[in-house]
């Protein structure tokens, strides 16, 4: 069986050191693959939208306040930008509750995934909180050629990201 890489103190969460799982991410680094669900329960991974653009934010619930208002802020921006452009919320979110909370919060821009089933994502860009199996808040941009072009391990978890500086390395790349 594979070693994980633990990430000691890499984050606080509300205050208190926590320690990822999986190897950090650099930009310029080949994006890693991934396998996560849409709202539909199918297969989302980075072939899925291959030769785009990908801006990918992750959040540990929807259903906390930072999170909710991260996801209505890029959902806003994403209407600016061109199809060559998508845009993904990624948390361990069952499905279900992701579509239900898209519903009742307008989300029509941003893709829901769920990294629920095996956690791939989260292992595989260095996201996953050890005790607490949830995602790091984080944003991350992902070139058409799949290239890591932006990466924001936002330092408290509770705390919004730079959405201004994520946007402009998505506006670099068209």
């Amino acid at each position: 069986m594979d070693t994980v890489t633990e990430r000691a103190e890499a984050v606080l969460f509300k205050g208190n050191p926590a320690t990822l799982l999986g190897a950090e991410v650099k930009v310029g680094d080949d994006a890693p693959d991934f396998c996560v669900v849409d709202n539909g329960l199918q297969p989302v991974t980075l072939a899925t939208d291959a030769g785009k653009v990908r801006l990918i934010t992750v959040v540990p619930s929807l259903d906390t306040p930072v999170c909710d208002a991260m996801t209505r802020k890029f959902n806003q921006d994403a209407a600016a930008l061109p199809d060559s452009v998508v845009v993904y919320t990624i948390s361990v979110d069952l499905p279900f509750a992701q579509k239900r909370w898209c519903g009742n919060a307008g989300i029509d821009k941003v893709k829901t995934l769920s990294d629920y089933q095996e956690r791939s994502f989260g292992l595989n860009y260095g996201v996953l909180l050890k005790d607490l199996k949830l995602l790091a808040r984080a944003v991350f941009v992902i070139d058409a050629n799949d290239q890591v072009a932006y990466v924001e391990l936002v330092p408290e978890v509770t705390a919004e990201p730079d959405y201004i500086a994520a946007l402009n390395s998505v506006k670099n790349l068209l």
